[in-house]
């Protein structure tokens, strides 16, 4: 695999963790995403230690060559760890089992890692090899069993991580089901990246030569293994703030039309800084819609809204679509103007506008629609003004 696309990937990775560092700098005692943070930085670290380049770099700076083939190693045993503890967290459960649970996987994988500097340290690799370490050395005294452990501990991780995701993902919904479908496939290409360089060495155990699989297949899988367990470990965090993100602009127009520029309250600016706000921008926005609600209902005709209810029924709109319309055209009516002076207003009866806030957002989008315009012109409404 080019050098390039090492470096690439762990830079992606990183952005994913910049992302991040504001949660984390608020939620330093959050195991969670403490090790969130640990999984996305530990699987940068390894891309980025991984390359030739830094191979070179790193056994040049110690004057020991290969020793950062341990390194590596620590840093994929590091990750392993972390997402397994992620899930731990992410399961939840009674607090200090939960926390038992995670130690014993700290420690077995710090064992490990001890493990492996110490073979490092009684095996003997004069001959630096920097893409092809794995099968070089696989049949020599404690290198071998040093390859062999790191693997294995891997394979553990994700054939373990693997199962409790796909166990999980089948008792919730929504962006943790999300989530946790793309662990199940990211861990799977982990799984997938351990058996082919496993193969790679127990290939040359009995004399054979599939290096290949090592050195060019095994690089590519993990690259696309990492993306997709940082993605899934990232949906449910960054899921439910996309939401609100996309509420918060569909909102905009029923907005627009109930809440007065002048009013300081609500009309606060969304900028990059203020995406960690994003909920409270959101609540802000929607209370200056129902606030407006509240002093435009006397205006209310709910014979506008019935006739625009109508209309979207027969044009072959859903219910839920038709009460979004005929409440919009409601409240683009009273907007423009009040009732005629020849009738009083309708009985105003619930609506979409008494309902939640997706309620809000349907309502919102159908401020624009061609239905609530022909109806208004139907009506001879004067055209918009701002209340």
């Amino acid at each position: 695999m080019d050098g390039r696309i090492y470096y690439l990937t762990a830079l992606l990775l990183w952005s994913g963790l910049a992302i991040r560092i504001p949660r984390l700098l608020h939620s330093r005692r959050d195991p969670a995403l403490v090790s969130l943070c640990a999984v996305v930085l530990s699987a940068g670290i390894s891309f980025t230690l991984s390359a030739p380049a830094s191979v070179a770099a790193v056994n040049r700076l110690t004057g020991v060559p290969n020793i950062a083939a341990p390194l590596v190693y620590t840093v994929v045993t590091a990750f392993s760890a972390a997402c397994l503890v992620v899930i731990v967290y992410w399961r939840g459960g009674e607090p200090e089992h939960v926390r038992r649970v995670a130690r014993r996987w700290l420690t077995g994988y710090a064992v490990v890692i001890v493990a492996l500097w110490v073979l490092f340290a009684v095996g003997n690799a004069p001959v630096e090899r920097r893409t092809d370490l794995d099968t070089y050395y696989a049949t020599t005294p404690g290198l071998a069993e040093m390859i062999t452990l790191y693997l294995l501990a891997h394979l553990v991780a994700a054939f373990t991580t693997t199962t409790l995701c796909w166990r999980w993902s089948r008792k919730v919904t929504g962006w943790t089901r999300k989530g946790l479908t793309v662990l199940v496939l990211g861990w799977l290409l982990n799984g997938i990246f351990g058996v082919v360089k496993l193969a790679a060495v127990a290939g040359r155990w009995t004399g054979r030569h599939w290096d290949g699989l090592s050195t060019d297949l095994a690089p590519g899988v993990a690259a696309v293994a990492a993306a997709l367990v940082t993605v899934g470990y990232a949906l449910p965090l960054v899921g439910p703030r996309i939401e609100s993100v996309a509420a918060y602009a569909r909102l905009r127009p029923l907005f627009k039309l109930l809440v007065d520029p002048a009013d300081k309250r609500y009309w606060v600016p969304l900028s990059w800084r203020s995406l960690g706000d994003i909920d409270l921008r959101l609540t802000q926005r929607e209370t200056g819609i129902r606030d407006g609600i509240t002093r435009l209902e006397p205006r209310f005709d709910d014979r506008v809204r019935e006739r625009a209810y109508h209309r979207a029924i027969s044009s072959g709109a859903s219910a839920p679509e038709a009460e979004a319309i005929g409440a919009a055209a409601m409240v683009v009516a009273a907007t423009r103007s009040c009732t005629p002076d020849d009738s009083p207003p309708g009985a105003y009866g619930p609506t979409a506008l008494d309902g939640t806030l997706g309620d809000l957002v349907r309502v919102s989008q159908a401020v624009h629609t061609l239905i609530v315009t022909d109806t208004l012109h139907a009506d001879g409404r004067p055209e918009s003004r701002q209340t």
